[in-house]
């Protein structure tokens, strides 16, 4: 299979059938994520026990990839540390800037198949929000000492 086919069948199978779109009951930390380009919205809500991120969801509405994208990344980071999170985010940042090493890109297992966002700049931001939101759930939980944590996010990884 081409990888252009691949990365289609990847991006619509997380699009049409999401795992973790959903609302989450009991989240300790929820916050809200906009791409004011585009109008893509989010609410990402994480259940955070013991340093480890135990449950996830989202919901909001968007493009394919910004939808795709974020399940993708609840898949690969539920029963992570908040530390390997950030360091998924990171490597996720660094594949969209082209600079992730192959090593890095194993690591981000599906969510690899959105490497080549790179050459459509108007898509980058689709493909970050969730990650975008993410990030600021953990460096405010890290912040506050796990406290909980909302708000909205524009920032980038």
């Amino acid at each position: 299979m081409e990888t252009k086919e691949l990365y289609r069948e990847i991006l619509n199978e997380h699009n049409i059938n999401p795992l973790h779109k959903r609302p989450l009951e009991g989240a300790t930390h929820s916050h809200d994520g906009i791409n004011p380009s585009c109008g893509d919205s989010i609410t990402l809500n994480l259940k955070i026990s013991d340093g480890k991120i135990s449950d996830a969801s989202f919901t909001g509405g968007g493009c394919a990839i910004s939808q795709a994208s974020c399940d993708m990344m609840i898949d690969l980071v539920l029963g992570k540390s908040e530390d390997e999170a950030k360091r998924l985010c990171d490597t996720f940042k660094k594949m969209i800037m082209g600079e992730a090493s192959q090593e890095e890109l194993e690591s981000l297992d599906e969510a690899a198949a959105l490497q080549d966002i790179s050459k459509m700049p108007a898509r980058v931001k689709c493909a970050e929000l969730g990650w975008n939101t993410m990030k600021a759930i953990l460096d405010k939980a890290g912040a506050e000492g796990n406290a909980e944590g909302s708000g909205t996010n524009n920032s980038h990884c």
